[in-house]
């Protein structure tokens, strides 16, 4: 006898190829995990550069022999991050105070009320502390400062993210670091009063 041939198989019940349909399903979505995960990695490590990289810089601009080349010594920061970060770019900023404990506690510079209103109105006269010849309700002082002054270093970077993670999630192209220190100048001459000029406008 011929035998008889075997009926056909379902194709519900034909599990042949699944394994490749259900790689096909998951693979996007481990793939985006993967690189969401290596992006956050990377942003904590970047971070981490920054941040010894501004610590030390302040450490040097803090002493004598540094205090005119904050420009010099922020390039050497950014020496350090592009090395992991390439093309990054930055806003570096520094101001000094007479103390810590003048940071973020500096008064407003005393002013005229002429007409007695209790906000500061142009052409009333001001005592001008920073300098600038324009009244400040928070009169910070730019730059390194000198002898025995307390500086604010920040330094924010912008850098490319290690995945093309916006085509697929919408986020921004570039990421941003920012590190802050705070570090007291060396005493190597007599600290510099912070005495105020009467300034009128016209």
């Amino acid at each position: 006898m011929i035998p008889r041939p075997a009926p056909p198989r379902s194709i519900a019940a034909d599990a042949r190829g699944a394994t490749i349909v259900e790689f096909a399903i998951v693979l996007p979505v481990m793939l985006m995990f993967i690189m969401g995960l290596s992006d956050i990695a990377y942003q904590a490590y970047v971070r981490a550069i920054l941040e010894g990289a501004v610590q030390k810089a302040a450490r040097d601009a803090a002493i004598e022999d540094f205090k005119e080349d904050t420009d010099d010594i922020d390039e050497r920061v950014m020496t350090m991050v592009r090395r992991i970060a390439k093309n990054a770019t930055k806003i570096s900023a520094r101001t000094n105070y007479a103390s810590f404990s003048e940071i973020d506690n500096l008064p407003p510079e005393r002013f005229t009320d002429s007409n007695r209103n209790g906000v500061y109105d142009p052409k009333e006269c001001f005592d001008d502390v920073n300098g600038n010849l324009a009244w400040d309700a928070n009169p910070t002082t730019e730059g390194q400062g000198g002898a025995d002054d307390v500086t604010v270093y920040q330094m924010t970077i912008r850098y490319p993210r290690l995945f093309p993670l916006p085509n697929m999630t919408g986020w921004s192209y570039t990421q941003t670091a920012t590190s802050r220190t705070y570090l007291k100048n060396q005493p190597y001459a007599t600290q510099r009063g912070r005495g105020s000029v009467a300034i009128c406008p016209k």
